[in-house]
C-alpha cells in the first residue's frame, strides 16, 4: 500500500517563490496545498486537514502572525514555520511567542528547509504513536480511546466516534479545564451556536455513562469549557 503523503498548507504571496518552493516540495513527496493571501490560508485549512503550515509573514488581507493565531485556535499543536523577510529580534521573538516550531528568513536554503520540515514531521509521528495508544483510568472506569471502549465491573460500553474524540480531550485535559471553543473547532470543525447545542448533547451522554462513579464528575466551567474531576490517588 502506498505510503500517504504529508500535507503541507504553504501561505506565500510571492508568486514565483511559492511556486518554486511548491514544486520543489511536491518533488520529495509532500501534497502541497499553495495560497496567496491569509484569508485563503484560513478558508484552505477549515476546509482541509494538513500535517503543517508554512506561513510567510508579510501577505494581503491576513498576515502571517494573525493567521497563525487562527490556526492556533483550531489546532494548538499543528507544526508550524514562518517564512519572513523580517529579520527583526522582536518579529522573530513574536513568532515564536505564536507557537511557531521555527522562524526561518529569507533568502534560505530550501534543502535545509526540507530537512527541517522532515525533523518535525517525523517528530510528531513518533508523539502520535504514544498518544493513540495511550489508555487512561478515570476512577473506576478505564478507557481506551483507540478501540472507543469505556469499561467498568466488567461492564463495556462503545463509544461514538465523536463521544470518543470529546472524552479523550477531556482526559487529556483531566482536571483542567478543557476550553469550549478548543474542542468546537477541533471535532466540529467550528465553534457555532448549533455545534455548542450538539456538543452540550454530547457532555450530557458522557455524564450518563461515567455516572456509576459518584466520585467523576465533567463540570461546566461557565462561558469557558469544561473540567473532567477525577480524584488522584494520594501516596
Amino acid at each position: 500500500m502506498e505510503e500517504k503523503k504529508a500535507k503541507i498548507l504553504l501561505c506565500e504571496d510571492d508568486q514565483n517563490l511559492g511556486l518554486v518552493l511548491k514544486n520543489y516540495l511536491e518533488l520529495n513527496d509532500f501534497d502541497i496545498v499553495l495560497e496567496r493571501d491569509g484569508r485563503l490560508g484560513l478558508a484552505a485549512f477549515q476546509r482541509e486537514k494538513f500535517d503543517l503550515c508554512l506561513l510567510d509573514v508579510m501577505m494581503p488581507n491576513m498576515d502571517g502572525f494573525t493567521l497563525a493565531e487562527e490556526i492556533r485556535d483550531i489546532d494548538p499543536d499543528i507544526p508550524l514555520f514562518f517564512l519572513s523577510a523580517k529579520t527583526m529580534k522582536e518579529d522573530i521573538i513574536q513568532g515564536y511567542k505564536l507557537g511557531a516550531d521555527d522562524y526561518i528568513t529569507k533568502p534560505f536554503d530550501s534543502e535545509v528547509l526540507l530537512m527541517k520540515i522532515k525533523a518535525i514531521l517525523k517528530r510528531n509521528e513518533e508523539l502520535n504513536k504514544e498518544q493513540e495508544n495511550r489508555e487512561f483510568d478515570l476512577g473506576s472506569f478505564h478507557f481506551n480511546p483507540k478501540l472507543r471502549e469505556l469499561s467498568h465491573g466488567g461492564q463495556m460500553q462503545t463509544l461514538s466516534p465523536k463521544e470518543n474524540e470529546l472524552l479523550k480531550m477531556l482526559a487529556e485535559h483531566m482536571n483542567d479545564l478543557l476550553p469550549r471553543e478548543q474542542a468546537l473547532k477541533k471535532i466540529w470543525g467550528s465553534d457555532t451556536y448549533f455545534n455548542g447545542r450538539s456538543m452540550d448533547v454530547y457532555i450530557a451522554k458522557l455524564r450518563k455513562y461515567l455516572k456509576e462513579d459518584t466520585n467523576i464528575e465533567i463540570v461546566n466551567i461557565h462561558g469557558n469549557g469544561f473540567r473532567l474531576v477525577v480524584p488522584q490517588d494520594v501516596e
